[in-house]
């Protein structure tokens, strides 16, 4: 049935949107946002440790990235925090027990109209961009890189300031 969605299969890739009434916003590029830089936990950080960075540098989530820099989920502080409370984790625990594993990927060079379809599913996407590598035998490779973290109070606020209407 998912394929007979179209909200689906443009979050897929699998259709392009053919929406009539597009708001003057929808095909502008996610790069537009200005996102900051994520604050990025590697999979050893104990929940504890997690809740005390998230705290201290007041952020609500962030990516869990693999030093080979495969992304692994998110880890939420409100997750986090309910999960030891309610005893299913140990704040000794790695984050990894309490992370997000199904999440929403978005490229820079995206349009915010497939943004804003992913967010009407998900309470964010992690924003990659691809990048070109070389290893030491001068063989290249692409390699995913997290550029941000993105939610519809982003979307929203970037709509709200820059209101053309």
């Amino acid at each position: 049935s998912k394929f007979l969605n179209d909200k689906w299969m443009i979050k897929n890739g699998f259709l392009n949107d053919v929406q009539e009434h597009k708001p003057w916003w929808w095909n502008i590029k996610v790069q537009k946002l200005n996102l900051s830089a994520p604050l990025i936990l590697l999979p050893e950080v104990s929940c504890q440790k997690a809740i005390e960075i998230l705290q201290e540098k007041g952020y609500d989530q962030a990516p869990v990235v693999a030093e080979s820099g495969l992304i692994l989920g998110m880890v939420t502080l409100s997750n986090t925090l309910t999960s030891v409370l309610a005893g299913n984790v140990e704040f000794s625990d790695p984050v990894t027990k309490v992370i997000y594993d199904q999440f929403s990927k978005i490229g820079l060079e995206d349009s915010l109209g497939k943004l804003s379809c992913i967010l009407e599913n998900d309470h964010f996407a992690i924003v990659v961009h691809e990048q070109m590598q070389f290893d030491g035998n001068g063989s290249s490779f692409m390699k995913q890189m997290v550029f941000g973290v993105v939610t519809a109070m982003d979307l929203l606020t970037f709509v709200s300031r820059n209101d053309k209407k």
